[in-house]
């Protein structure tokens, strides 16, 4: 029971940062106040808490099929994942989409809940900038969440 209880606490820290991170770089607040409630299903949950939780609740890793197939539904549920916006083509191929701008806004605010949720730090752009090579996002939403990035750096730097 103590596994889950603490995924539940890491899921409610992280929508706590990603509401804050929407608050400071202007995403839509209904979206911010609604993400990743897919993570308390539980196809998502159990998998989740297995995965990253001992059962006495410390910190784990373990790969898992079950785990797979719970971030593979997550990732088809919620629209600010670039993974949901790649079509696989009949011949095998992929080609990434645009996103709308609140699912990109919610994406980056969610990148930096992540980080502050995990890391304690505000580390988004640093980690997107490490990690961009990895993902397959249409040339539009890479100037968006740059956008984003760069309007974020200012902020920083003007306060």
């Amino acid at each position: 029971m103590r596994r889950y209880l603490s995924y539940f606490k890491y899921v409610i820290r992280h929508k706590w940062f990603v509401v804050v991170a929407a608050l400071r770089i202007g995403a839509p607040l209904h979206l911010a106040l609604l993400h990743d409630l897919s993570k308390f299903d539980p196809s998502e949950f159990i998998p989740y808490a297995q995965t990253f939780y001992k059962p006495d609740g410390s910190k784990r890793y373990v790969k898992s099929e079950d785990f797979d197939q719970a971030w593979n539904l997550h990732r088809k549920r919620n629209p600010h994942h670039w993974q949901y916006w790649v079509l696989r083509m009949d011949d095998g191929t992929t080609k990434a989409l645009r996103m709308p701008e609140k699912y990109i806004y919610e994406m980056v605010a969610d990148w930096m809940g992540a980080g502050r949720a995990i890391t304690g730090k505000w580390e988004a752009s640093q980690w997107y900038r490490m990690n961009r090579h990895k993902m397959e996002i249409h040339l539009n939403t890479v100037r968006v969440i740059d956008t984003i990035f760069l309007k974020e750096a200012e902020r920083i730097a003007n306060a």
